[in-house]
C-alpha cells in the first residue's frame, strides 16, 4: 500500500514517479595504470605499463631492475644503507620470483600488514590528491592524463612526500 500525496490517501496501486531521464554517458578511454616509485625526497619513477599488459610477476621483476637503474642515477651516493620497499597488497608483489628477484638487487621489504589499508602511504597519502585534481577533467588522449598527473605530481612542494610517510 502506497500514500499518494495529492490527496494524502492510501491506496492499493504502485505510486507513480516522474520518468526517469536518461544520462547520456560519454564512453571514457578507460583507466590508465601506473607503478610509481618514491621516496621522502620525490618521485623516482613512473612506469605506464602498455595497454593490456597485465602486471604480473615477471613483469614487476623487470620493472625493478629497470628501477635499480634509474634509482642509482637519481639518487647517486644517498643509497648507503639498502633500499626498504613498502609493498601493498598487489598481487605482483607477493610471488617467490618477486621476493627472489628483490634480494638478488639487494632490496630489502616490508609486506604490507594485513587489514591496514591505512598504512600504504600511496593509498591515503599521494593518490586521494591526485584522483582530487583530475576528478570531473576531461582528457582527450592517454597522454594528456599523464601529462596532467605528472604535472600535479611536480608541482607538489618539496616537504609533501615527507609527510606521507
Amino acid at each position: 500500500m502506497t500514500r499518494t500525496e495529492s490527496n494524502n490517501q492510501w491506496s492499493g496501486g504502485i505510486e507513480a514517479h516522474p520518468a526517469h531521464k536518461k544520462i547520456r554517458v560519454q564512453k571514457s578511454e578507460g583507466k590508465i595504470l601506473a607503478s610509481i616509485f618514491w621516496d621522502q625526497d620525490g618521485i623516482l619513477h613512473i612506469n605506464y605499463p602498455p595497454k593490456g599488459q597485465t602486471v604480473n610477476a615477471e613483469y614487476y621483476s623487470c620493472l625493478l631492475v629497470n628501477f635499480n637503474g634509474i634509482l642509482k642515477e637519481k639518487r647517486r651516493g644517498k643509497v648507503t644503507k639498502g633500499v626498504l620497499f613498502l609493498h601493498d597488497k598487489v598481487g605482483s608483489h607477493r610471488p617467490l620470483t618477486t621476493q627472489k628477484k628483490l634480494a638478488y638487487l639487494g632490496f630489502q621489504y616490508l609486506d604490507h600488514p594485513p587489514y591496514s589499508p591505512d598504512l600504504d602511504p600511496s593509498d591515503y597519502h599521494l593518490f586521494p590528491g591526485l584522483k582530487k585534481q583530475l576528478k570531473g577533467r576531461h582528457f582527450s588522449s592517454d597522454a594528456e592524463v599523464i601529462a596532467a598527473a605528472e604535472t600535479w605530481l611536480d608541482g607538489q612542494p618539496t616537504d609533501f612526500l615527507l609527510s606521507g610517510l
